[in-house]
Order: structure tokens, then C-alpha cells, then sequence
């Protein structure tokens, strides 16, 4: 039994078929990365995970139970949290007050989420931010409050979606530096992310899917090296 299986899942917007009949599975402590060119249905497979769209067919397990007909926050309080492509914290509170957000799922006490908000903000070293406005970070910290405030939900699996899209190379390699320590607290990711050299330092397994469909899946270099994953990426030319 895996820890996570997607069986043929398929979700269409009526005419259009953004995801097709897409097979994976990951297991317990791994870092499995998706990748593929724009439009290739990669968030549309964490939408469908988290259930922010319901599939048009096929099953999602999660430690060998059936998760694709629950509701996203039930998703969530099952220990599925994610992390979303454009970042959106509650602008107008406070570091802090956006990760208690997210550990109000586990508690109804202040002090607890409090607690919990305060040791997750020094795990990703936010700390001199405890007390600013979520609206006045710059893209980098706002990115990590994401990631803080979806760890605050207690997650088993976290779906990170672009963690490294708009970073330069020094902050790209601190999110890195951060994936790498919440998978060894025993959180599994899954990561989406555009930036190859990011996904093939960082994954244990990629899955490449163009069109929706899957082109390569296995170890980082096998798949940047096979054919399709170099003609979806770069054209003909170079495949």
C-alpha cells in the first residue's frame, strides 16, 4: 500500500481535458516532484488532490483510504495541506496572526495556536517578522508564510506549488533548504516548479506530464534526460 495514490484520474472543463487518465503514486518521507511546460495541468492536479475541483473520474487514496469524495477541508484536517501558486496571506494581519490561522484547525485554544504559530514562524526563520503585517512582506517571506501557515494545519503530505517561482538563486536555495528540513521532520511533498535545476537537486522522484498526460516518471536524471521531457520543454529542435 503507498502512502498516496492518484488512480486515472481525469478532470475535464467541458470540452477541454486538462488532466487525462494520470497514474502516480508516492511513498512515506518522499520529495516527488511534477513538472511540465505551462498549461500542462499541473495545479489542476493539486486542485484535484485538495479538492478545490472534484474529478470527473477516477480515485485519490491517501494511506490506503479513499479521500476523492470529501470535502477540501476535510482533506485538510486529514493531513493534506498545500500551499497555492499566487500567494494570498490575510494582508492586514500579522505574520503571526496568518499562521494561528492555520493551527486553528488542530485547536480551538489561543494559547495553543499561539504556540504552535510561534514555534513554526523560528522553523522558518520568520522570526524577526513575528509582528508585521502579512501586506508589507516581499515576495520571498510571503511565500514562506505560505509554507508556515500550511505546516501549522499538521500536515502528513504538503503540496508546495511554485515555492521557488520569482526567488533569485540565494533565496532559491533557502525555500530548497527549507523543503529539505520539513521532509526531514517527516512531512512528504509533493512540489511543483518550473525551475529544473531546483526540481532536480531537491526530488527524490519526478513526474513530467505535458498536455495532462504523462511523458516520464522516475529518478531526476532519467527523466530530464528522456525525449519527450526535452521536446516539452524546448521544442523539436532539441529533442
Amino acid at each position: 500500500m503507498s502512502f498516496f495514490e492518484a488512480k486515472a484520474i481525469t478532470k475535464k472543463f467541458g470540452g477541454l481535458t486538462a488532466v487525462s487518465n494520470l497514474s502516480f503514486t508516492v511513498e512515506q518521507g518522499e520529495i516527488f516532484g511534477v513538472i511540465g511546460p505551462n498549461g500542462s495541468g499541473k495545479t489542476t492536479v493539486f486542485n484535484m488532490i485538495s479538492r478545490f475541483f472534484p474529478l470527473t473520474s477516477g480515485e485519490i487514496y491517501f494511506k490506503g483510504k479513499r479521500i476523492d469524495t470529501l470535502p477540501a477541508h476535510d482533506i485538510c484536517k486529514i493531513g493534506i495541506g498545500r500551499t497555492f501558486q499566487v500567494v494570498k496571506p490575510l494582508r492586514r494581519m500579522t505574520v503571526i496572526e496568518n499562521v494561528m490561522a492555520g493551527a486553528f484547525l488542530r485547536t480551538g485554544s489561543i494559547s495553543k495556536a499561539r504556540h504552535k504559530a510561534e514555534e513554526i514562524i523560528e522553523f522558518c526563520n520568520l522570526g524577526k517578522y513575528t509582528d508585521r503585517e502579512a501586506k508589507g512582506l516581499p515576495i520571498p517571506l510571503r511565500k514562506r508564510l505560505e509554507i508556515a501557515r500550511a505546516l501549522a494545519t499538521e500536515p502528513e503530505l504538503l503540496l508546495l506549488d511554485e515555492t521557488c517561482a520569482g526567488l533569485n538563486p540565494k533565496e532559491s536555495e533557502a525555500a530548497i533548504a527549507l523543503i529539505r528540513r520539513i521532509r526531514d521532520t517527516g512531512v512528504t511533498i509533493i512540489i511543483i516548479e518550473h525551475i529544473m535545476k531546483v526540481m532536480m537537486g531537491i526530488s527524490d522522484r519526478i513526474l513530467a506530464i505535458n498536455f495532462g498526460k504523462e511523458i516520464a516518471m522516475g529518478k531526476p536524471q532519467e527523466v530530464a534526460n528522456t525525449p519527450e521531457v526535452i521536446k516539452a520543454y524546448l521544442g523539436d529542435a532539441y529533442a
